[in-house]
């Protein structure tokens, strides 16, 4: 285990702020918040630091009634190919006046 250290560092007033609140709000002390918090910045998370749930916030999509939203990416395939059959015909207009 390395040694501790006590460097002084000089934290801009925002990230001072941001760091105090989230401390406040965990209700942990700044230096249980900074060292956390810096580790994941550095993209080293802890050993021991503990899984956070991932969790996803629906939203309403706000779709008129009668689409199907499923539907979606079979309408989506059909304009690319579409676009792509125009696009070639585009091009073999152009080299058959050649």
């Amino acid at each position: 285990m390395m040694p501790r250290r006590k460097p002084t560092v000089t934290l801009e007033p925002d990230v001072a702020r941001l760091l105090s609140e989230h401390a406040r709000q965990t209700r942990k002390s700044f230096k249980e918040t900074l060292n956390p918090t810096v580790r994941s910045g550095l993209g080293r998370l802890a050993a021991s630091s503990e899984d956070q749930d991932f969790i996803i916030e629906a939203r309403p999509m706000q779709i008129k009634a009668g689409v199907d939203a499923g539907r979606f990416n079979s309408l989506l395939d059909d304009m690319d190919a579409d676009a792509f059959l125009e696009k070639n015909r585009s091009d073999q207009d152009k080299t058959s006046l050649r």
